[in-house]
């Protein structure tokens, strides 16, 4: 009998996925899957029709297309990201719907509508290695559209795909050209400032991002130590990760000089790093270096990056500060991984994450109890369940996070971060006046450290001293300018402004908070007094009658506020009263 004979043929695949889809989902379903059935209708579809391109089949939030033209596809793939970008600039940056793309070009297998082989994984598996909104290219791609199409494209070396027997080179596409709405520039600082932007993860496996992330998260914390420095804070710096960014518009929307990227590939016991830092003024490189070392020699790679950073900027700040380097004191490797591992899951704000996070906090401490970050990050989870309303027993969570914070400080009293703890988790333990004087040390200690700043306002603000928490939370935000959680920060700037008698201000930042979280009861709460303060009646009874529709967040702020300060509390209930709220 002859043998059936198999149909081949060489094509170009686009591979593309919406990147995040899980979050979007949880946070609302509804809403994510009919504004993806409005892309897909509207734009997708279409273009790659325009383009000739044929839809094998789509799944979920992904898509497999087949062109005949590598030029084709890059082009299609390059229309589709620009025009998502365009959609999105309106759009609040936790709820903007983004594609992965992969391209790869190949020999593959028919089989009636559907498409197999090589070809087709390659693309796949390239695909999740593009940041939300790029396109990422395997060489063979690259090389059949090579001088055809002008492109900016950076070369992320050889990766090893999983279930592909050889590495495969692959690129990044940037899409200069692509439209975005820009924040406002904000002034450069009077000291040599920086952004630690989050590394690239190389090593293939969305499971190791956790350790890329940590790298930055420490050589942040460094950098923050140098007192002659401006850093900007970490939450800030990762409102950047998985995006193509252009360094001279982040240099502006975070009003720094100076901009470190790079990358991390980890594969067993070796861990390369590489690094570039940018002057985001003029956009020229002011060195770059590449670290090839064993995973031991981690701690010593950020030591030496952190140290050519600071010189790079100011050479005088190492001759004045060569001491803020930290100096690592544990040798045990598992106990910092587990540590990175805990703070990957403390920054997803979920219960679970929070609870794996402490678990992880906890092993750690077991294997080094004399690593610091262990205990400074155990007293911070801590707080952040008792804060979430996600404590069974919150007392007993804030022993915990109180005891861990005095160890921590015990190991190492000049890391900020160990007097933050304590300051967070005084303030829910009542504690206000050890807030206050940790969250002093750690100002001291590192004037670049927002946290610190933030905590301060905090502690002045439920202690009643409105005025002095204005100027503390103001520092606060201009450290970490785009943390997707200032929506509470700004609120609190209001009421310190409202508490001090700057009711028009505190109006504006009430505003202000309301743009970036409209729905947040807190917010409208503010809002309401204000407008009720200032007698604009209307909008105070508008944001009652929205208030009415929800429930009080779990973590409330302001429900503290008004135990520490029950005459604030009197003069908060009367107003909303007089604007139709009933409690």
């Amino acid at each position: 009998m002859a043998e059936e004979r198999v149909e081949r043929r060489l094509s170009a695949i686009l591979a593309a996925d919406v990147a995040g889809y899980s979050r979007l989902m949880g946070a609302d379903e509804e809403g994510t899957l009919a504004a993806l059935k409005a892309l897909r209708k509207s734009l997708f579809d279409p273009k790659i029709a325009e383009h000739r391109g044929r839809i094998v089949k789509t799944a979920g939030d992904g898509a497999l297309v087949e062109f005949a033209s590598a030029v084709d596809a890059v082009r299609c793939a390059m229309e589709i990201q620009r025009a998502v970008a365009e959609r999105n600039t309106d759009i609040p940056a936790d709820r903007r719907i983004e594609f992965r793309i992969g391209i790869n070009v190949g020999d593959i297998i028919i089989d009636e509508d559907d498409i197999y082989g090589d070809g087709v994984n390659i693309a796949a598996r390239v695909e999740p290695l593009a940041w939300p909104g790029a396109i990422c290219l395997s060489d063979n791609a690259y090389q059949h559209i090579k001088g055809k199409l002008v492109l900016d494209v950076s070369d992320m070396g050889e990766q090893q795909l999983k279930n592909i027997a050889q590495p495969v080179r692959v690129y990044g596409l940037r899409l200069s050209g692509a439209a975005t709405k820009s924040a406002p520039a904000l002034p450069l600082p009077d000291k040599p400032s920086i952004a630690v932007l989050p590394f690239q993860n190389m090593s293939g496996d969305p499971e190791q991002d956790y350790f890329a992330d940590g790298v930055v998260e420490d050589i942040i914390t460094a950098l923050s130590r140098f007192r002659h420095l401006f850093v900007i804070a970490r939450n800030s710096s990762f409102t950047y990760k998985g995006r193509a960014v252009d360094v001279k518009q982040v240099g502006r929307e975070l009003g720094v000089r100076y901009v470190l990227e790079g990358s991390v590939r980890k594969a067993g016991t070796r861990v390369r790093i590489a690094a570039q830092l940018i002057d985001a003024i003029s956009g020229h490189h002011v060195w770059v270096e590449r670290y090839d070392r064993d995973l031991v020699d981690i701690f010593s790679v950020q030591d030496e990056m952190t140290e050519r950073v600071a010189g790079a900027i100011e050479p005088e700040v190492l001759k004045i500060e060569s001491g803020r380097v930290a100096t690592r004191s544990t040798t045990n490797l598992s106990a910092w991984d587990l540590v990175r591992q805990g703070t990957w899951h403390f920054h997803q704000v979920t219960p679970t994450g929070h609870a794996r996070a402490r678990e992880l906090f906890r092993e750690a401490i077991k294997l080094d109890a004399k690593l610091p970050d262990s205990h400074i990050w155990l007293a911070r989870v801590s707080a952040g369940i008792v804060a979430f309303g996600w404590s069974d027993r919150p007392q007993d969570d804030l022993r915990e996070g109180l005891q861990a914070a005095h160890v921590a400080i015990q190991l190492d009293e000049r890391d900020p971060y160990s007097h933050y703890a304590l300051a967070i988790i005084s303030v829910f333990s009542n504690a206000l006046e050890q807030a206050a004087r940790a969250a002093e040390e750690a100002v001291e200690i590192s004037p670049s450290f927002a946290l610190g700043h933030f905590v301060l306002g905090l502690s002045r603000l439920f202690s009643g001293n409105a005025a002095d928490a204005i100027g503390c939370i103001e520092r606060g935000l201009r450290l970490n300018p785009y943390d997707p959680q200032n929506f509470v920060w700004l609120n609190l700037l209001a009421l310190a402004f409202y508490f001090a008698d700057q009711k028009e201000k505190a109006l504006q930042t009430a505003i202000r908070a309301s743009k970036i979280r409209p729905t947040w009861l807190p917010t409208l709460e503010t809002l309401a007094l204000c407008y009720a303060t200032l007698d604009r009646m209307e909008e105070a009874r508008e944001c009652a009658k929205q208030m009415s529709k929800l429930e009080r967040p779990n973590g409330d702020l302001f429900a503290l506020l008004k135990i520490h300060n029950p005459q604030w509390s009197e003069i908060m209930s009367t107003m909303l009263r007089k604007a139709g709220w009933q409690e």
